[in-house]
């Protein structure tokens, strides 16, 4: 009797349909914080390109007031931090310690070199995300003797309780959940602007740090010994400085490191994309259809796991190589135009600006999934939905439905923003493979003799990254190779086994 008195609805390409809870609330209504007089904000949008609403054991708090209008200190008396809630943290503690058991790499690092300090009076300024995951770098950083101040990437993914967690031990970080543009900007200039504290290497995510310093602190930017940087837009903008002849500091290419690409962009991205999806739209792979844009290491990986889950997976390319590595994985190739208007679920992965465009939004079809697994928010043409004849309804945290005049609707997740930090989290073990690179490249740049490296943009060098893979799995690889096989293959016993110009 409760079937028969059921309305089915079929739009004829899909199966079944997604249906969410009505929670309407128009997007030009919701709102906004009155943030205080915003610094320019010319020089990058990196900040809001990505954020995190993984859950936080302090998200929902009642207490508005700003950070920076409190007063607070540590039980040591220090007062040198702007955190949310200094009280919070015996729960950051907790996270932190839990990261630390799925973070070996970063751990053996710290154990094997804290006696010998590599980084003993090493000044470092970060800007990253502030989560318990970055955490267990910024501790390791300390150990190895390194002085550190630092400061959110984004606005948006800072875990409060693990910055009030840092704070306690007596680290200078400047960072909250929900920053406004002013703030953010703030906390990057109290990170840096300490009378006598001149910084000596910086740890980047973004470029926005490093950029900061270049426009604003000329002077201080002409004495720093090095910079490493993770991200693809940060590294983008150190070849620019490059190229015009301005970037007087030599820098380390971390993003493009095959620790980097070969395991975070792709290994990450495998797991996290699904957990992004579940977690935001409850929707079940087998069966969808889906077209990944761009099959560069996260396209790969987001296409495995959408496959391994049963769904229908279309490919997306413009490379010739990754393309053809497309169809040898066993996915269909194809124009965006030509699944547009069948698919369930499209998502972008390519790094590039205006990928999905409104006419591809105009045809999508009723229930659509769009959202993005690229560095920034340029993917997708959210802008071009934000007009008076679309309507948008908030259905939950990070999920908004774009309703059009006849009624189609399609579920656009984070604002275009990066899925896996935006809706769900990443996992810490293939976090610690990153943030072992980072600080194997502080290590080398800190350490390296006078003329080693040039005003450049350099990737890691290959026996640093094999140091990191033996630290890792020492105990799993096999014995070195005999001398007999080492001059059989012309390499060095000990590694690396494979030629810089391996990716």
């Amino acid at each position: 009797r409760r079937l028969s008195n059921m309305k089915w609805c079929h739009n004829g390409a899909s199966l079944y349909q997604i249906q969410f809870a009505d929670q309407k609330q128009e997007f030009n209504k919701r709102p906004t914080k009155i943030g205080r007089r915003s610094l320019s904000r010319s020089i990058s949008q990196s900040s809001t390109d990505s954020y995190s609403s993984a859950a936080s054991y302090t998200d929902s708090s009642d207490d508005e007031t700003s950070p920076r209008d409190k007063q607070q200190k540590n039980s040591k008396g220090s007062s040198d931090f702007c955190i949310k809630n200094i009280k919070q943290t015996d729960f950051g503690r907790r996270e932190i310690e839990i990261a630390e058991q799925e973070m070996p790499a970063l751990m053996a690092l710290r154990k094997r070199a804290q006696g010998e300090k590599p980084l003993a009076g090493a000044k470092v300024v970060g800007c990253t995300h502030i989560t318990a995951q970055t955490a267990v770098l910024i501790e390791t950083l300390t150990a190895l003797g390194a002085q550190c101040r630092w400061a959110a990437c984004n606005i948006y993914s800072t875990q409060n309780e693990v910055a009030a967690a840092l704070a306690e031990r007596g680290l200078s970080v400047f960072a909250w959940k929900g920053e406004s543009e002013d703030d953010f900007w703030w906390c990057i200039d109290r990170c840096v602007n300490l009378e006598g504290w001149q910084p000596k290497m910086i740890l980047d995510d973004g470029g926005d740090l490093t950029h900061w310093i270049y426009k604003k602190y000329p002077n201080m930017f002409k004495k720093i010994k090095g910079i490493v940087e993770e991200s693809v837009t940060g590294v983008h903008r150190l070849y620019q400085l490059s190229k015009a002849g301005k970037l007087c500091v030599p820098a380390m290419n971390v993003n493009d490191s095959v620790t980097k690409q070969k395991f975070d962009n792709l290994y990450c991205c495998r797991e996290s994309i699904l957990d992004g999806l579940k977690r935001t739209t409850d929707v079940m792979f087998g069966g969808k259809q889906a077209v990944v844009c761009g099959y560069g290491e996260v396209g790969k990986g987001c296409s495995a796991a959408l496959k391994a889950m049963g769904a229908i997976v279309y490919v997306t390319e413009i490379d010739p190589i990754c393309a053809l590595q497309a169809c040898m994985d066993g996915f269909r190739l194809v124009k965006l135009s030509e699944v547009i208007r069948q698919v369930d679920i499209v998502i972008t992965c390519t790094g590039n600006k205006n990928v999905v465009v409104r006419e591809n939004l105009d045809r999508m079809k009723n229930g659509c999934i769009v959202c993005n697994m690229g560095h920034s928010n340029t993917e997708i043409d959210v802008a071009s939905l934000r007009t008076p004849e679309l309507t948008w309804e908030r259905v939950r945290s990070q999920v908004d439905h774009v309703i059009w005049p006849d009624g189609k609707r399609i579920v656009l997740l984070a604002e275009g923003r990066l899925l896996n930090l935006s809706c769900s989290t990443v996992p810490t073990f293939v976090l610690s493979i990153t943030a072992t690179t980072q600080a194997l490249a502080l290590i080398e740049l800190y350490n390296a003799p006078e003329g080693r490296y040039k005003q450049d943009v350099y990737l890691l060098p290959k026996k640093m990254g094999n140091m990191h893979e033996y630290i890792f799995l020492g105990h799993f690889l096999d014995e070195y190779l005999s001398e007999e096989q080492a001059k059989y293959l012309g390499l060095n016993k000990n590694g690396p086994f494979k030629p810089n110009y391996y990716r």
